[in-house]
């Protein structure tokens, strides 16, 4: 479960079990509505579904959760208007998209929600990932972060279909 900061709406405490960690959330903070570009996490109970690591950064990946090595053509399409939005896409793509082999550190371990993936509706907001946090915890487009040591030390725990609480 995660609850928003008191007097920061874009950082939170992440609770599982006895540990609470601190996280980065979306720049405008949590959002009933989620909509693309909005910045905002969305307010919303998910499943983790799987995750991306890079394999170069990352070894010995202790986890139940499927995981997939990061590849250099390996793209998320976040063009609301393509049929493959909100879905991973591969190299050369031209509508919008990120990438999941990123130059910073952001990716190197990213899971998954199930946010706007089993269920998707146009335009309702993508990419939506739990992944590792800039220094300072700085805001993020609508995703949750948290340090690289706390992921590492959490990633034990999960498995797909552990539901992950923003408040």
């Amino acid at each position: 479960m995660l609850r928003t900061a008191p007097r920061d709406r874009s950082r939170a405490i992440l609770q599982f079990g006895v540990l609470r960690l601190p996280a980065a959330l979306g720049r405008t903070g949590t959002v009933s509505c989620k909509r693309e570009g909005d910045g905002g996490s969305p307010r919303a109970t998910m499943r983790l579904l799987s995750g991306y690591f890079r394999g170069d950064r990352i070894e010995n990946l202790a986890t139940a959760l499927p995981m997939i090595r990061t590849k250099a053509d390996m793209l998320w399409c976040d063009a609301p208007q393509h049929p493959a939005y909100n879905r991973p896409v591969s190299a050369p793509f031209a509508a919008s998209h990120e990438r999941l082999m990123r130059d910073d550190s952001l990716y190197d371990i990213c899971l998954i929600m199930d946010w706007n993936v089993s269920s998707r509706q146009r335009g309702r907001g993508s990419a939506i990932f739990f992944h590792l946090a800039h220094p300072g915890y700085t805001p993020t487009e609508g995703c949750v972060a948290i340090a690289r040591r706390d992921m590492l030390r959490l990633i034990r725990h999960l498995r797909r279909g552990i539901r992950i609480r923003i408040l």
